[in-house]
Parts: structure tokens; sequence; C-alpha cells
């Protein structure tokens, strides 16, 4: 609901510090709110809650697979507050997403975690989920991503 994007942005930076990058953290509480619940939204979020009060978050967006030719569920970020690692919150969350999965037809639920994040891998090594050890993520951004752009004429 619109009215957390104050909550989902404070999650966000508490997972940028977990994972030692608050300084890339550029997102706005309206950046939020426009982005989640403008128009057209772009992205899904649970918030999770323990004794009233938001601990944990997981956002997520679909995307396509051509050779599934079925969209799939990227899961950007999942977040759980340390004090409450380690109960199943995050792994409930994970199942909730691959509930959505399987009733909106997706071929796929996908992610990415930090390779020293090893809490995290033991986690989803648990749930046998399989590591894309063969694909390499590349990323555009900021004057690299301009710079493509400018080439579209």
């Amino acid at each position: 609901m619109e009215e957390d994007a104050a909550v989902i942005l404070s999650l966000i930076k508490e997972l940028a510090e977990y994972e030692h990058l608050s300084h890339e953290v550029a997102a706005t509480e309206n950046d939020i709110r426009k982005t989640l619940f403008g128009e057209r939204p772009f992205a899904e979020t649970l918030i999770g809650e323990y004794e009233g009060l938001p601990i944990s978050f997981a956002l997520f967006f679909h995307n396509f697979s051509t050779f599934v030719g079925k969209p799939g569920i990227y899961l950007e970020d999942l977040y759980v507050q340390p004090a409450h690692r380690g109960k199943g919150f995050g792994s409930k969350m994970l199942a909730h997403i691959a509930a959505l999965a399987r009733e909106r037809d997706c071929g796929r639920f996908e992610w990415s975690v930090l390779n020293w994040n090893t809490p995290a891998i033991r986690t989803y090594e648990n749930l046998d989920a399989s590591p894309m050890k063969e694909w390499i993520l590349y990323r555009l951004s900021g004057e690299a991503l301009n710079k493509l752009a400018d080439k579209s004429g």
C-alpha cells in the first residue's frame, strides 16, 4: 500500500547497510511511491511483520523466459532484520513468492545473492535452489547507461 513507502525505504536502507552499499542508495520515499504504487507499478513488495512491527521485506517483479515461453518472477531484494534471522521469516517470504509464481503460471523464480552471504546461500541451498554458475550478471548504470542510450539515434 502506498502508505508503506516510508517503511519500505527504511528497510531498503537497512539492507544496503548490511550489504555495505549504503553509499549506493539514491531512492527517495517519493521514488518508492511512484514506482511501486503509481500509475504503472514496476514491482511488488511484501512486508513481514512480527508483533505488529515491520521486520522484513521482499521486492520482486515479473520477467520473461523466451525458452520456457512463460513469465517468471525475479526477486530483487529479500531482507530480514538481524534480530529476526534464523527464525524462518525469509523462508516464509520465499515460499509465498513461490506460491505466487505457481498461481501466475510462471516458469521460474530467480534471484541473485552476494557471494559472501553464506547464511543466505545455505538457506537457498536448503530449498533446493540451484546456483546458475554459467551465467555472469552484467549491469549498465549512470554514465555507461546514458552513453549507450545516446546511441539509440
